[in-house]
């Protein structure tokens, strides 16, 4: 039985994914390409008491990101931004903020696989004589082009990825479904052939 996809990759696996330094993370990230996440237990904000995972922002966490290497593994936050809000909160209890390292900062592996997309770093999936895969991929190409012929594209690629899931799902009785990234990895070169004409 296989494992359900990953959930979180750490800023140091996704530097050696990358091939880049931990500084281009904090710089990608204060420019909105992704959030830097962490965990954290309760703490007071004003009226209103913080916990579980929060956005870090990199530029109040700096020195940990020198290129040079010599900045310290740990920062203090004074300020958090709740998951799922715009607002960021000033942490009023402990007073001093909270201590955060940076071992335990994480990316979302879906904003991990988007931020690759975007920047054409998606991994091919071999093809060609002599390649086999338990999945029927020719299946939902042919799928795949009845459901734009027939419906148009939908609102995002991720509910197109949805629906080719759905559509393994239903060819084999939910036992035999590729992941939702190696759909998208097959999706991702249509839809922006696809959405550059409309463009």
């Amino acid at each position: 039985m296989a494992l359900p996809p990953r959930v979180f990759f750490t800023l140091h696996e996704a530097s050696a994914r990358w091939g880049c330094n931990i500084a281009d993370i904090a710089g990608w990230a204060h420019t909105g390409r992704f959030r830097i996440l962490t965990g954290i237990g309760p703490v007071r904000c004003g009226e209103e008491i913080i916990a579980d995972m929060i956005v870090l922002s990199p530029m109040e966490l700096l020195p940990l990101f020198r290129r040079c290497g010599t900045g310290p593994s740990e920062g203090v936050m004074r300020r958090i931004q709740p998951l799922g809000r715009q607002d960021w909160l000033l942490i009023t209890d402990p007073a001093g903020g909270i201590s955060v390292g940076l071992a335990d900062m994480l990316i979302l592996a879906e904003e991990v696989h988007a931020f690759e997309e975007e920047n054409d770093m998606v991994r091919r999936t071999p093809s060609g004589p002599g390649v086999t895969s338990p999945y029927d991929w020719e299946g939902m190409t042919i799928a795949l082009i009845l459901r734009i012929h027939d419906h148009g594209l939908p609102a995002t690629q991720a509910e197109l990825v949805a629906e080719m899931q759905e559509w393994f799902a239903d060819q084999t009785d939910g036992k035999k479904m590729p992941d939702s990234r190696s759909i998208r990895r097959r999706i991702t070169p249509i839809w922006r052939a696809l959405r550059r004409e409309d463009a």
